[in-house]
């Protein structure tokens, strides 16, 4: 099923609101402020953020998450990710813009809603338009291989 459908690859669904926008939603089963932590220290970013089925490798992570401060994922030979949080309120939300796309870029905004001691986060990704959507390839269908990852380093926190 594509994701513009509506999919659930283990316990991650996809769905494409609009034509410029994704949501993904997963469980974890662990409190709100681990998983903040996990999105928010950039050494316990790095453990997790790359599907390892890519074979790429995080060599830099530059965060100051905090409203106003920016951030840098470095891959290697020039291929950078950055932008700034726009909002930062822990333990419950984070919103950062996706500036290496120029004014094709995103803004992203995750949030953490505890619930019994899991947490339901929530990355909704909006996109300036249909195109900037269409163009930028499967990386919300690389959220279920990602997200088990975190699951795995959640697992060594508590």
């Amino acid at each position: 099923m594509e994701a513009s459908e509506g999919a659930v690859t283990g316990r991650t669904t996809v769905e494409r609101r609009s034509d410029r926008e994704i949501v993904v939603t997963r469980w974890f089963d662990a409190p709100a402020r681990l998983v903040f932590e996990a999105w928010s220290d950039p050494e316990l970013f790095q453990r997790w953020w790359v599907p390892r089925s890519l074979g790429a490798t995080l060599h830099a992570c530059e965060m100051d998450v905090r409203t106003g401060g920016t951030y840098r994922l470095n891959f290697g030979e020039g291929m950078d990710f950055f932008g700034r949080y726009v909002e930062v309120t822990p333990p419950s939300r984070i919103v950062w813009t996706n500036e290496e796309g120029g004014e094709g870029g995103s803004v992203t905004t995750v949030t953490f809603e505890e619930i019994d001691g899991r947490t339901r986060l929530v990355m909704t990704e909006v996109f300036p338009s249909k195109e900037a959507l269409d163009a930028e390839g499967g990386a919300a269908d690389a959220a279920d291989e990602t997200f088990s990852q975190l699951d795995e380093l959640l697992a060594t926190m508590q």
